[in-house]
């Protein structure tokens, strides 16, 4: 492999490590902080993406396509959040995982009535379908926007976190939510606000993956399983963790499908190689989290107790 493709493999690792970052984020701070198991949060996903195409689709803008999402997703998550999820928060998680389950359900149903089950396509803005020049490697503008725009969440969700009250009540939520709540603080706004966030950014993750991939019901669950992996890898609860091991995962499955077939290939004969390949990539960040989890139960990263 040439210094150039494994180049540009790393940055298509982390392209798709943000895209996981902008799922795990929200997804990690309900976990962590309302120790609510959330299925449907792919579903969210694939919802931003139907409503940023249409959006697109029918004004021609990809600026406004962004600006209607995040009100509608923020209503969308609040919705969900007082109609079907506030009741659920005191009973156990196998009551919230059918519950979830079942908004899964509904909303892939919801997505083929409005927009059919074939794939709805996003196209990317002609402004971005150009390349830009990184390192000496000729990459696609609007990939190199995705990774740009995961950066700045990123960042965005470091200085809430950390630099603001809410993100004091956050992290205070997520080592002492007894005690936060006895002094006050609105737990149940709390809550709402965590899970109208975690709306908005996973709408934000389906937005910018709508013109590289086919938008179509059940697109949310795929990439749900990584989003689990993720949180697992990195520690529930921690931003921090989930931003690192969006990277880490998103790094090691794109090197490891473009790496291993080729390492093979050199081991064996191209047919054994060519159907053992993919097989093993597409188990590599798995055997990750499974080394993870025997060498450290509560993830690399975990939140800091005390």
């Amino acid at each position: 492999m040439s210094l150039a493709l494994f180049v540009m493999q790393c940055l298509n690792g982390l392209q798709l490590g943000v895209l996981l970052f902008l799922m795990a984020a929200g997804l990690t701070l309900v976990f962590g902080i309302m120790n609510f198991v959330n299925l449907a949060h792919g579903s969210l996903y694939m919802m931003g993406a139907f409503i940023a195409a249409s959006v697109y689709n029918h004004t021609g803008s990809f600026g406004l396509a962004a600006l209607a999402l995040v009100p509608a997703m923020l209503v969308l998550g609040l919705a969900v959040e007082a109609i079907a999820l506030k009741k659920l928060y005191d009973r156990n998680h196998l009551d919230q995982v059918l519950a979830t389950f079942g908004l899964i359900l509904f909303f892939n149903e919801l997505a083929r009535m409005i927009w059919g089950a074939s794939p709805y396509y996003m196209e990317v803005p002609d402004w971005l379908s150009g390349t830009v020049n990184l390192f000496g490697v000729t990459y696609p503008a609007y990939r190199f926007l995705i990774i740009v725009v995961g950066l700045a969440v990123a960042g965005g969700c470091y200085l809430l976190i950390h630099k603001t009250r809410l993100g004091m009540l956050i992290r205070a939520g997520a080592t002492h939510r007894q005690m936060v709540e006895a002094l006050g603080v609105n737990i149940a706004l709390l809550n709402s606000l965590l899970f109208g966030l975690g709306a908005v950014l996973a709408g934000v993750a389906g937005l910018m993956a709508g013109p590289i991939l086919s938008v179509q019901p059940g697109m949310g669950e795929p990439i749900l399983i990584l989003t689990m992996v993720v949180i697992v890898i990195g520690g529930i609860g921690s931003v921090r963790g989930a931003f690192l091991a969006a990277l880490i995962v998103g790094v090691v499955d794109t090197l490891g499908r473009t790496l291993l077939p080729a390492l093979l290939r050199s081991l064996f004969d191209r047919s054994t190689a060519d159907t053992v390949g993919p097989a093993l990539a597409s188990m590599l960040i798995y055997l990750v989290m499974a080394v993870v989890l025997a060498l450290r139960p509560q993830g690399l990263f975990p939140v800091k107790h005390g």
